[in-house]
């Protein structure tokens, strides 16, 4: 019960911590029978949070005077699973300078490929994407074409490509829907190399050294650092 309690308050936390949610969201998966492993990857988080306790979420004004922009990077770990080889999507939403939206998640299908572990995440952040561009258009707020970024060629090429590959009749509702919106230039989806993949953070454990770039790009910051000296990282991208 201690077990759920904390866990609980992790997922509290990733409201405001976006660098954690995979971590969270594996141990989440645990809840019915946690075992002494959990228990040390939930101190672990623990102790992450205790060292980073003036860490958080930087929020700017977005300039007024130009529309403003609605980026997505898309990323999966394919069959990283090793219990039942269901793939983690992980996706972060950006509307001008801030960070507005994230999930780290195992997806619900195994996938038969990289291709379209990559696809399901593609077409969950194009369908979070359309939500926002509305409600934008709702708030009468200009914006320019929403934009995502995926680091498998494959993907991308799939988006575009009219014919549709035996291979991938199983994934037709989300190749339809993804390939509609491009087709009618009502969202870009291009390539982005592995390195410049901000999602990568949300789908897979990395090294301190790979973890604390992209924990800024998520715009995590210390705000003692941030209040001394403006931080280039924290400026707008």
């Amino acid at each position: 019960m201690k077990f759920i309690f904390i866990v609980g308050a992790l997922q509290y936390a990733t409201l405001t911590r976006p660098e954690i949610s995979y971590s969270v969201n594996k141990v989440c998966q645990f809840l019915a029978n946690p075992l002494q492993d959990h228990w040390k990857a939930v101190k672990r988080i623990l102790r992450y949070l205790s060292g980073t306790t003036n860490h958080g979420l930087l929020l700017q004004a977005a300039p007024t005077n130009q529309p403003l922009s609605l980026i997505g990077f898309c990323d999966a770990d394919w069959a990283s699973d090793p219990d039942d080889r269901r793939s983690t999507s992980g996706a972060c939403i950006y509307v001008g300078p801030n960070l507005v939206s994230w999930w780290s998640k195992k997806q619900t299908l195994v996938a038969r490929s990289s291709v379209e572990a990559e696809y399901r995440s593609l077409a969950n952040l194009s369908a979070e994407i359309l939500w926002l561009q509305s409600l934008l258009t709702e708030l009468s707020c200009g914006f320019y074409t929403p934009k995502i970024l995926c680091d498998n060629l494959s993907t991308v090429s799939l988006a575009h490509n009219p014919t549709l590959h035996h291979r991938t009749k199983h994934m037709e509702l989300d190749i339809f829907f993804v390939r509609e919106k491009v087709l009618n230039k009502s969202l870009v989806v291009s390539h982005v190399p592995a390195q410049d993949q901000w999602a990568d953070i949300l789908t897979k454990p990395l090294s301190a050294a790979k973890f604390s770039p992209l924990r800024a790009k998520l715009r995590v910051f210390d705000k003692e650092s941030l209040a001394k000296t403006p931080s280039d990282s924290a400026r707008e991208c």
